[in-house]
């Protein structure tokens, strides 16, 4: 029993409920054998699943069904009806369904169905797979072709030394101190030898050899391949100023540097976030959340502007200055003295900490040395196939052809690095499928959610619909007439809908 019979809602499903109910694609919520869980009708056949999201518990009653799915409202995860089986990151576990019979214009809860077997072994080439990194898109890549029955051999080689964790909680719950660390894995410890997965941790690549088709270690050492997916990620942009290099100055990319500012915390009373992009604001965020003097050094008048236009830039940043953050936008830093934060208009600022936030770079060194295409990014086909066919590309080195915009972009968001992950391993089956993902992130700031659809480098054009300021609102931004993207506040069935929208626009 998952829920406090005295807590369970709606109707209890084991005694039936009419058929007429039921809404067409509509989430129901009620309960059967004393566990909470969601009725959806599709046609003549109704599917009862687990009331919560596997990914961070979001409400399945509030999502959308479409298309043989159940999206959730939250980070637009998808489950398959019929099985339960997460079909689309950032979910990867799936849920619990149930058997449902129809009779006499009714539909009746029945048993739990078992647990899923395993998928059949597929006889698949190629024979040795090495994935190269260990970040969004190297393990949803690996635990997807486990998942898929593939047997070859597996090897992920990581040059960080904890395995694959929930990056965005880095600025997020764990920086303010709200999650705990045991949190943060994607799978635990033994999941990588229980699935086969020869997972090498603090390992540096020296070179990629394509015609011997293997990887040439720091350490001498080589890992060959029939095929290789490279998914490298990005690393922080570090400022290039004097002092930066001291010991209270820190970026934000790893488990390693999270667990080296919340350390510094203890003993810092005030801290420079340099950077108001959604790293730097979400690091502010949870910096106040501790109760620290918390400044925001950017050279952007509007923060986000850029990403979201001013109205909702402003919004943010009234959000953060209720909150206590103090702003110094339309301004640089000239470089670190001791504590003191030298801004370049002459001004300085003391902080006991320092965090930046100002960017981050494709880490495509190893792909540019091997002669790969190289277009500020690794360049793939709609396969996610580099200019080599043996090597492929994923997460935030990859820029890919986007049916959407008809344009060729790279984009840096978590969910869309385990989708082209997951994508990257049917391929490497043998599936010859396109990747057509929509773009997806979300920002948390305080107990405001932005969620965004598509991706929009310019626009000529935004919609406002809603209030934002009263934090219920969906902005749509617009180019030549149409929608490339979508962001919102609490407009969560507006946003899947969008998300639906834009991948019906590929057919």
């Amino acid at each position: 029993m998952t829920d406090d019979a005295n807590q369970l809602k709606g109707p209890d499903l084991a005694r039936g409920i009419a058929l007429s109910d039921l809404s067409e694609n509509i989430p129901f919520l009620g309960h059967a054998g004393g566990e909470q869980m969601v009725l959806v009708r599709q046609g003549a056949e109704v599917f009862a699943l687990a009331h919560q999201c596997t990914h961070y518990h979001g409400p399945l009653a509030e999502g959308l069904a479409a298309e043989g799915g159940l999206r959730c409202p939250w980070h637009h995860a998808c489950f398959d009806l019929r099985t339960g089986e997460a079909l689309r990151a950032p979910a990867i576990d799936p849920l619990d369904i149930w058997e449902v019979t129809t009779r006499d214009g009714k539909a009746f809860v029945g048993a739990k169905r078992a647990s899923r077997p395993a998928k059949a072994p597929r006889k698949t080439m190629p024979d040795r797979i090495v994935i190269l990194g260990g970040g969004a898109a190297g393990f949803a890549a690996a635990e997807q072709l486990r998942r898929d029955g593939y047997q070859g051999e597996l090897t992920m080689l990581s040059g960080e030394t904890a395995p694959p964790i929930d990056r965005p909680n880095l600025s997020k719950d764990y920086l303010a101190g709200s999650a705990p660390e045991e949190w943060m894995p994607l799978r635990p410890d033994h999941f990588y030898a229980d699935k086969g997965i020869d997972l090498r941790l603090g390992t540096s690549v020296a070179a990629i050899d394509r015609g011997a088709r293997q990887l040439q270690l720091a350490d001498g050492g080589t890992v060959p391949y029939d095929r290789l997916l490279l998914a490298t990620g990005a690393e922080p942009v570090r400022l290039s100023v004097p002092g930066a290099d001291q010991p209270h100055v820190h970026t934000l990319r790893t488990l390693a540097d999270c667990r080296g500012i919340i350390a510094s915390i203890k003993e810092a009373k005030r801290v420079a976030v340099i950077g108001a992009s959604f790293i730097g604001l979400e690091v502010a965020a949870s910096l106040r959340t501790r109760g620290i003097e918390t400044h925001v050094i950017a050279p952007e008048t509007v923060p986000m502007e850029k990403i979201l236009g001013a109205e909702m830039g402003r919004f943010v940043r009234a959000l953060h200055e209720e909150r206590g953050v103090i702003f110094h936008l339309g301004e640089g830093v000239a470089g670190f003295e001791g504590k003191d934060v030298k801004l370049k208009s002459g001004a300085s600022l003391k902080a006991d900490l320092v965090v930046t936030g100002v960017g981050v770079r494709p880490r495509i060194a190893l792909a540019e040395k091997a002669g790969l295409t190289i277009d500020r990014g690794v360049a793939v086909n709609a396969w996610l196939e580099t200019s080599d066919p043996a090597i492929l590309a994923a997460g935030d080195i990859a820029r890919w052809p986007d049916p959407h915009t008809g344009q060729n972009i790279r984009v840096e968001h978590w969910v869309l690095a385990e989708r082209h992950g997951q994508a990257a391993a049917r391929i490497l089956m043998g599936e010859r499928e396109k990747f057509e993902g929509v773009p997806f992130f979300w920002s948390q700031h305080y107990d405001v959610p932005v969620n965004y659809v598509g991706h929009a480098e310019s626009w000529d054009a935004i919609d406002i619909e809603g209030d934002i300021a009263a934090r219920d609102c969906i902005l749509r931004y617009r180019k030549n007439g149409r929608v490339l993207a979508v962001a919102s506040i609490y407009r969560d069935i507006a946003s899947l809908q969008a998300e639906l929208a834009m991948e019906k626009s590929y057919a």
